[in-house]
């Protein structure tokens, strides 16, 4: 155990770099504590992930454990077991052990002499998931928890899977995953052992990708970790935080909306990041509005109820559409009841969205266009700055849409937009995209929400569908939640695809869908106590106050699109090589990631994709270099995906590891 003070606060904290904290089976995990001034007892943080905190997120942990620290908190950075410094194995997210470490841990916290016996746990991502499982028939220490761009939902809201269709962001993923677990231990922390260790993982290193894939239906696989389905036996208070330009946004109103007796929310205009680093802005402390939720359930024994507003989000406005938005339009609203509603009906009618029941029975083809979907931008996944839908119009003319009139007055949306319609096709493998948006009066066109269905899948996504071809079919919708005001003088736009490359693997061989207007409806609702802000966020901060790293980067995203020939056509985009030097741990971390889209729409249709993801590990024993490339194709007789992964140790190859796998022709759909 290695303690040394911390020059990131303007009061000297010390901190523990390196402590083992031993599970029941043996396996020991790795923790970096900051502890506060004072002889104690206090309440601690528990931030539980498989990010490496030595180096890969150890910029972002010293954003938040030494203000909570400075403020009278033990807090502590664990890496789970199999990644970062952490012994053990890891053979999928979420695994049974990952659960059972994490309780084990709380535990641990409480037992000893320094704390309260009072324990909060927070995180984002997969960290904010770990601790809304965590909270589920909670161990008692664990009083309340922090969930920042979580899933409450993994097949359905989460990078796998979209209405049960395969997202290409499980491809980038099953490269990334894998590449950060095959990262070595430290020397400095975990001693001379360090290399044996990282051998024993190595050899174990698992692939999850292909679980990913093969599971596709929501199941058992997909509901296990999903505490939308145990929403009853969460046992703590929570803090439910998103936002709308992530993919896991759905969490927040969900989660609030589940379990109003203790659950609170937020939802910012941000993507997948901490509120504080918030992009499109406005970006709020996280850290400070964090700390008054500790200081009450951590520190408060009044036994008295939060009073804060059960939800607060941001209302959007229309924005020009454009890659990157440093702030959006709009204003933060609080709903206090969100039982009652009023609700905007619209009906589908010829080429418009009408307040009345079409008079007579209408069927309308979707176009079956491959290219729908370029304008389509990020899911946010992994909080890449860019990425946002771009202008709608192009693959709006792609689609079938329906418009509204000119609005006479603004019309608000707050929750999940319904679609009811009867859908008649002649395959059973078909895919249906419905994205709603608003259209300026000069014509551009603003993504407000989308959903992508799997039309064999039964309305749970649990089942394959019964299927008659031609033989209509009535589906009941839900698009992802929001809270957007529709101006005056624009029109809603309401639009269908049978494909949506490259977020979306397509089917390879589109089916002819129909539309009836008959009984059609989509249900925009309102919450009727929708009101501004009562008392306005904590600005964001600068955080720490001196950077005990320097960050060198070769530049923003980057984006492409480019035509191959007569219906071959290729994106791509490229996050260039970002390095994070901590001159005082003699240690720096470099990162880089590209993804390429290909797609073959001749005679014979095809899509690939290619990810390639880089970690660099410099440290003062030598340098780790990992690169993880994967290769995924789909055509007619199926999907193959083939993973390659090289670990170098100064310039000596130390592991060559390829994974290949085929899956049977739905398995993309």
């Amino acid at each position: 155990m290695s303690d040394k003070s911390h020059r990131s606060e303007p009061n000297a904290l010390k901190v523990t770099e390196h402590l083992w904290i031993e599970m029941p089976d043996g396996v020991r995990l790795s923790a970096r504590i900051w502890w506060p001034e004072g002889d104690g007892p206090f309440p601690s943080i528990l931030e539980y992930i498989p990010y490496r905190k030595r180096d890969m997120v150890r910029a972002r942990d010293e954003r938040n454990h030494p203000f909570y620290a400075s403020h009278g908190y033990v807090c502590l950075r664990v890496d789970m077991r199999g990644s970062g410094d952490s012994e053990g194995h890891m053979p999928d997210m979420y695994s049974d052990d990952e659960l059972a470490d994490a309780r084990h841990v709380i535990n641990w916290i409480a037992a000893q002499s320094w704390s309260t016996g009072c324990v909060g746990m927070f995180g984002t991502s997969w960290g904010g998931t770990a601790a809304l499982q965590a909270a589920v028939d909670a161990a008692g220490p664990l009083k309340a928890i922090v969930a920042n761009c979580a899933t409450i939902n993994r097949f359905d809201d989460d990078i796998h899977w979209m209405g049960g269709c395969l997202l290409t962001d499980s491809f980038e993923w099953g490269a990334t995953l894998p590449a950060i677990l095959a990262s070595p231990p430290d020397l400095a922390t975990v001693g001379k052992e360090w290399f044996d260790l990282w051998k024993k993982r190595l050899h174990k290193l698992a692939f999850p990708l292909n679980e990913w894939i093969r599971n596709s239906i929501r199941g058992k696989y997909w509901r296990h970790g999903s505490v939308a389905f145990s929403s009853k036996q969460l046992s703590c208070p929570i803090l439910a935080i998103g936002g709308w330009s992530d993919r896991y946004s759905n969490m927040v109103m969900d989660l609030v909306n589940l379990r109003p007796d203790i659950c609170w929310g937020i939802v910012g205009a941000w993507g997948h990041h901490y509120p504080d680093q918030g992009e499109p802005g406005p970006a709020i402390s996280f850290q400070e509005l964090s700390l008054e939720w500790w200081d009450h359930w951590l520190k408060n024994d009044s036994g008295k109820d939060l009073d804060w507003p059960h939800l607060r989000v941001w209302q959007r406005e229309f924005d020009s559409p454009q890659d990157r938005l440093r702030r959006r339009n709009g204003k933060w609203i609080q709903i206090d009841n969100f039982e009652q509603s009023d609700v905007t009906t619209l009906c589908l009618d010829r080429d418009k969205l009408t307040d009345q029941p079409s008079a007579e029975i209408q069927f309308f083809d979707v176009p079956n266009n491959l290219r729908h979907g370029e304008c389509a931008g990020d899911t946010g996944y992994f909080g890449r700055v860019g990425g946002l839908p771009l202008n709608q119009r192009v693959d709006d003319e792609r689609t079938l849409c329906f418009d509204s009139e000119p609005l006479v007055q603004d019309l608000i949306l707050n929750g999940h937009a319904e679609l009811s319609i009867d859908v008649k096709r002649d395959k059973r493998d078909a895919q249906l995209i419905c994205r709603l948006c608003e259209v300026s009066r000069d014509g551009n066109s603003n993504l407000v929400s989308r959903q992508i269905l799997n039309l064999a899948l039964d309305e749970s996504l649990d089942e394959i569908s019964h299927f008659s071809p031609g033989k209509p079919i009535r589906y009941r919708i839900q698009l992802p939640s929001t809270a957007y005001r529709f101006t005056r003088g624009n029109r809603i736009r309401l639009a269908f695809g049978t494909s949506y490359w490259p977020l979306v693997w397509a089917t390879i061989q589109p089916a002819c869908i129909r539309i009836s207007s008959e009984q059609s409806s989509l249900k925009l609702p309102r919450f009727v106590s929708g009101n501004d802000l009562s008392t306005p966020f904590p600005s964001a901060k600068k955080l720490p106050h001196q950077p005990s790293w320097t960050l060198e980067s070769e530049g923003e995203l980057q984006r492409k699109r480019k035509e191959l020939g007569t219906g071959q056509f290729e994106y791509s985009w490229k996050m260039p090589q970002c390095t994070f030097r901590f001159s005082d741990e003699e240690i720096a971390i470099s990162l880089e990631t590209s993804m390429y889209y290909r797609a073959i729409t001749n005679e014979t249709v095809s899509f690939s994709c290619t990810v390639e993801h880089k970690i660099n590990i410099f440290r003062s024993d030598g340098i780790a270099r990992i690169e993880s490339s994967l290769n995924s194709e789909a055509k007619d007789t199926g999907l193959t995906a083939h993973v390659n992964l090289s670990v170098v140790w100064d310039d000596e190859e130390i592991a060559t590891i390829t994974r290949h796998f085929d899956y049977p022709t739905d398995a993309c759909k």
